[in-house]
């Protein structure tokens, strides 16, 4: 009994010390002062050394784009760092190419503030802003796709171009003990300021889709960061050609409302592709859309139809329906959003057929 007394005292003491040496090293060796941070050469902030750049830009309100949570793990948090920040880490170079090392490209998330730092973010980062947004509104569109609408705090807006995305940070629940960001593009017109609508597939496993599916209630907030990206409307007179499939719509479906609600009326194809009729979803507000956008045709196409579906429509992959379709591309634009899978066949297609690079726009996601 003595010597499990004597143990135990022992291993509290070590745990106490450790402590102790520990508390000390994060307020001496840890402890940087103050740093000056510039950004795009003409903003400044005086700012507490020693932890991530990314979360004190956070503490600053500026916003960088991060899915992992800091973790490094997503690469999403580039920055330019013109001057500071020593050598790059082992933890950056999978994410970060030898052409960026040589442009000063560093992960926000793993570069520490140790010395005074110049960097440069787009100028629209500093537009980003985090709000608990309430959910107003969720219903399923599919047996795996929700359409959520979410209302911003009270005298708040958001300001958005058609087609870009926000970050929800997935809270603590039964099922996971951690925050995570996770993407998702925003469905509804820039028109309307104070909420935006989101359409969020269930991925099993997936640690937001799952909250969002099982846990998520009306009235219920969301901490959300945004708006981010750029894959977005481009104002040309360029015949358009848009493409998704899934949740894919949602960036597509922003864009087309954006049209209407603007009058704007450009010729061009939307193809909304899918496996059965079930895996459809909106139809009537989309084809509500090309009754009042008259240059713009709504195409349908099932790649798995059953004898359920009574599909009269065309059937096969996107891919294979443009290739039928798509004759001179040289004055087309082209918006993609979808899986990698689908949007790599696509591009296939359009090399094929000389489409212009410089007018494809697309945002890949998992």
């Amino acid at each position: 009994m003595n010597t499990i007394l004597m143990t135990t005292l022992t291993i509290s003491g070590i745990t106490g010390i450790l402590a102790l040496l520990l508390s000390v090293a994060n307020r001496t060796i840890a402890n940087y002062g103050e740093m000056k941070l510039t950004i795009n050469d003409e903003k400044e902030y005086t700012v507490e050394g020693g932890d991530s750049l990314l979360s004190t830009l956070i503490e600053e309100e500026i916003f960088i784009p991060s899915a992992c949570g800091g973790k490094g793990s997503c690469g999403y948090c580039k920055v330019k760092v013109t001057q500071g920040g020593g050598e790059i880490l082992p933890t950056e170079l999978g994410y970060v190419t030898p052409e960026e090392q040589r442009e000063g490209i560093r992960l926000s998330c793993q570069l520490k503030v140790k010395t005074d730092l110049k960097i440069e973010i787009p100028e629209e980062l500093f537009n980003v802003r985090q709000y608990d947004y309430t959910l107003s509104y969720m219903a399923d569109v599919t047996d795996k796709i929700k359409h959520l609408r979410l209302r911003l705090p009270e005298n708040a807006t958001i300001d958005f171009k058609p087609g870009q995305y926000v970050q929800i940070l997935t809270p603590v629940y039964k099922e996971s003990d951690e925050e995570v960001y996770r993407a998702y593009s925003i469905a509804s017109s820039p028109v309307n300021k104070n909420h935006i609508e989101l359409l969020i597939g269930y991925v099993p496993e997936g640690i937001c889709t799952t909250y969002i599916h099982k846990y998520l209630k009306e009235k219920d907030r969301l901490t959300i960061v945004g708006p981010f990206g750029d894959f977005y409307y481009r104002d040309t007179d360029r015949e358009m050609i848009m493409v998704g499939i899934g949740t894919g719509m949602a960036p597509l479906l922003s864009i087309l409302r954006y049209m209407r609600d603007q009058g704007i009326q450009r010729k061009g194809t939307f193809f909304f592709g899918a496996r059965t009729r079930e895996d459809l979803f909106l139809t009537e507000e989309i084809d509500e859309i090309s009754r009042t956008l008259k240059d713009i045709e709504i195409v349908y196409t099932l790649s798995r139809p059953t004898p359920e579906c009574h599909w009269e429509g065309p059937v096969g992959r996107v891919n294979d329906l443009l290739d039928k379709r798509l004759d001179d591309c040289s004055r087309l634009e082209a918006y993609l959003c979808g899986s990698p899978l689908m949007i790599d066949a696509v591009m296939e297609v359009f090399k094929k057929k000389d489409f212009p690079l410089e007018h494809i726009h697309y945002d890949k996601f998992e």
